[in-house]
């Protein structure tokens, strides 16, 4: 690991890992579960006893999404200092990656902006996290949003005094998710469910993505946040909301507006005086034997002719109610565990059934999830 950084605009250290995530092309897939670390912690020691099982909270919740990944090749594990842990491998021999972020749109933006420069093809992304219910369901129920608004607080207004022409909160028009994803996540988490588990899956609501744990979700604390009447203003708004979190929104606006384009990187900036970012990788897997990836428009042939149409980002979310705002009800670890262990399959079912074109995947061959076989790469073709 070198400790240069070369360019500020987009940082990235001498052997081409991008600055937070700690990513190099190569060790993230095209298929993306986005998790929050507000439900999701990865135990590395388990991890590595166990082919990367994630944890939630303690051992009784050790039903994670990772340890459904095929157990050849061995799980792909990195952990950056900054607090993202990305987990690839091969689900049902495609090739996946599951991706903790922690919370809120800052870390959000750093996930989708950081991944998309460390992949050629297409980038296709599901939100699994907890939510807060706004309608009259069971905590425990599972909801994939058709679309999202944010929900900011506005920093013009004059929050000490409350007098003030500007509204304390501004909301966004929604953004939507990919129509495809979107029914290929109700679809899988319908075909997986348990028996025992009753609890609805609704999928025509609208989420609302906040700033704010607090003051942007209608919370009261000790400070002066002028919110209380927040989410009935809200609701009378849009009338098909449905939930409350902190990141579906960025994700899906970032998905919807990017348009990509071939740059080169600067080679010609200074190196900043900074050490770069220094990830934990799990050393039962060699790093990856790719380096930058100089045009995300190309294709993944070494000819890199140019992809018709351009590569794309599709995403969409599912979100467990952990929270009713309505009821006041919490989740209980029981059930958390139930939830999570079913959601994190259906997820991966919709995310390797989608059809994505071979050269429209980023190349196989020196990645983490190439298949090598008595010293020779076993040619897996991803669907």
């Amino acid at each position: 690991m070198k400790d240069r950084i070369l360019d500020a605009n987009f940082p990235r250290t001498l052997d081409q890992r991008v600055y937070h995530l700690g990513l190099r092309a190569g060790e993230v897939a095209n298929r993306i579960v986005r998790r929050a670390s507000l439900v999701l912690k990865l135990s590395i020691d388990d991890a590595h006893r166990r082919r990367a099982k994630l944890t939630v909270g303690s051992p009784s919740r050790a039903h994670g999404i990772a340890s459904y990944l095929d157990p050849a090749p061995t799980p792909f594990t990195l952990t950056s200092e900054r607090g993202f842990t990305t987990i690839t491998g091969r689900y049902k021999g495609v090739p996946v990656s599951i991706v903790s972020i922690g919370m809120g749109h800052p870390n959000a933006d750093f996930f989708v902006r950081e991944v998309r420069e460390c992949l050629n093809g297409d980038m296709v992304v599901v939100r699994l996290g907890s939510c807060g219910g706004l309608i009259d369901v069971p905590v425990g129920s599972v909801v994939v949003p058709k679309g999202s608004i944010a929900v900011t607080r506005n920093y013009d207004f004059d929050f000490a005094t409350g007098r003030s022409d500007e509204p304390p909160y501004r909301t966004s028009k929604p953004v939507l998710a990919d129509s495809t994803l979107h029914d290929a996540v109700v679809d899988a988490l319908k075909r997986t469910r348990p028996v025992h588990i009753t609890t609805p899956i609704v999928d025509h609501t609208l989420n609302a993505s906040a700033d704010s744990f607090y003051s942007s979700q209608g919370r009261q604390t000790s400070f002066p946040d002028h919110n209380a009447d927040l989410i009935e203003r809200l609701m009378a708004e849009h009338r098909d909301l449905g939930t409350f979190e902190m990141e579906t929104f960025h994700i899906l606006h970032l998905a919807s507006c990017w348009r990509p384009a071939a740059h080169a990187s600067a080679t010609d900036a200074p190196p900043l005086s900074r050490d770069a970012t220094a990830p934990s990788i799990y050393p039962a897997h060699p790093p990856s034997t790719q380096a930058d990836i100089p045009d995300v428009t190309a294709t993944s042939a070494g000819d890199h002719q140019p992809l018709k149409p351009p590569p794309r980002i599709r995403a969409a979310a599912a979100q467990m109610v952990f929270a009713s705002r309505t009821s006041q009800d919490f989740i209980t670890p029981q059930e958390v565990a139930s939830i999570e262990a079913w959601t994190g399959r259906a997820v991966l079912e919709a995310l390797v059934g989608l059809v994505i074109q071979p050269d429209r995947l980023h190349e196989e061959k020196g990645s983490v999830w190439e298949v090598v076989q008595n010293g020779e790469a076993e040619i897996t073709v991803p669907r």
